[in-house]
């Protein structure tokens, strides 16, 4: 069996995101996430708060850089990075979570709105980019017929 390394979060941002640019040009940006967890122990509910970190690169970097603020709620996917380093003689390692989608979803209180259907798709590949999941131009406000024949598998 193949070894998978993928990972869906939902979670809030600690901060806003950091831009900034390698040698080479490429962006890159970073964002701490909070994820929830309701549990119940004993007779009393608790929630867990689990911070993750996640890196954005190239053209969905530079973007979001504007909607990805304090609070406002995202969905990741992506995969797990490890780096490891030696510190003080001491090895040191962090978990990184290496997006290849971003979805923009609820607002936060005082933040600016992404427009509606904003995502983007980032990665190592260089086939970054913004993508529109809105409504097709000159669709707004209509339906679409009943027998719709989508391609959609699933």
């Amino acid at each position: 069996m193949a070894d998978i390394n993928h990972v869906v979060l939902v979670g809030r941002l600690t901060r806003d995101a950091e831009l900034k640019y390698t040698n080479s040009g490429y962006a890159v940006s970073k964002v701490s996430i909070a994820v929830n967890q309701r549990r119940k122990i004993n007779d009393q509910w608790t929630d867990e708060v689990n911070f993750f970190d996640v890196v954005i690169w190239g053209k969905t970097a530079e973007s979001l850089k504007p909607y990805l603020l304090k609070g406002k709620q995202i969905g990741v996917e992506g995969q797990l990075k490890q780096n490891r380093w030696e510190q003080d003689g001491k090895q040191r390692s962090r978990v990184e979570v290496v997006s290849s989608n971003i979805q923009l979803l609820g607002g936060s209180k005082g933040n600016a709105s992404a427009p509606a259907g904003a995502s983007g798709n980032s990665g190592l590949s260089g086939s970054s980019g913004t993508t529109d999941t809105s409504a097709p131009s000159g669709t707004a406000g209509k339906e679409f017929p009943d027998n719709f024949d989508d391609d959609i598998p699933f």
